[in-house]
């Protein structure tokens, strides 16, 4: 039976897009925003674009950080994308506004400063940690597409004292600042680029991620 996989539909990000490049890779994609079919499908995904207020807004609105929730308190696959990625995190900060995000990882998406141009938009290369499963099967050099400003730029995730924690798998980029690039948290996982522009390698990449949904 194939694989299903939901693209939550919360009014933001490359649905389509999205919806296309998974597909290519012979599951069973639907794009919505309803409770069931989000909470009962094998995998989800989380795409966004824009500010990061207006996608938590969003997303509150087809109570779309309770269905993240849920799914990973069940050990369910969750995918974010670019905003998608984001708003996983505890705050954004834009324009001297803070949104609280999801919280599924502390730390704060900020713009990124030491950049000499923003957006950061084009293809770069990632620094991804051993035992990486997003990456695996690619060489050190691929590169993938990135459009954004703000990014988280500390991982302020405090290591677990008892060591029974598997902690998460982080890889960085760098545009001026270094910032999270992927991260890989059991269930969760997210990439700051937008896999579905990102042309072979991003390819690789879902279908890495989609081995992992069962």
């Amino acid at each position: 039976m194939s694989k299903k996989i939901v693209i939550l539909d919360y009014g933001s990000g490359n649905l389509r897009s999205a919806e296309r490049a998974v597909a290519r890779h012979g599951v069973d994609v639907t794009v919505t925003s309803d409770w069931d079919a989000a909470l009962d499908a094998d995998g989800l995904v989380v795409p966004g674009v824009g500010a990061f207020a207006a996608c938590m807004a969003g997303l509150r609105a087809v109570r779309g950080e309770q269905i993240i929730g849920r799914r990973l308190a069940g050990g369910r696959p969750v995918l974010g994308i670019c905003v998608g990625m984001q708003i996983l995190f505890g705050k954004g900060v834009e324009h001297g506004v803070t949104t609280e995000g999801c919280a599924e990882w502390p730390g704060t998406v900020e713009r990124l400063d030491g950049a000499a141009v923003l957006p950061h938009m084009g293809w770069n290369t990632v620094d991804a940690p051993e035992g990486t499963r997003l990456f695996a099967g690619m060489d050190a050099g691929t590169r993938f597409y990135f459009v954004h400003s703000y990014g988280v730029r500390r991982w302020e995730l405090e290591p677990d004292p008892t060591g029974r924690l598997t902690p998460p798998l982080v890889t960085w980029a760098e545009h001026g600042d270094r910032f999270v690039a992927a991260v890989e948290n059991g269930a969760l996982c997210a990439t700051q680029f937008h896999p579905e522009k990102s042309g072979d390698a991003g390819a690789q990449l879902l279908r890495n991620w989609l081995d992992t949904v069962e």
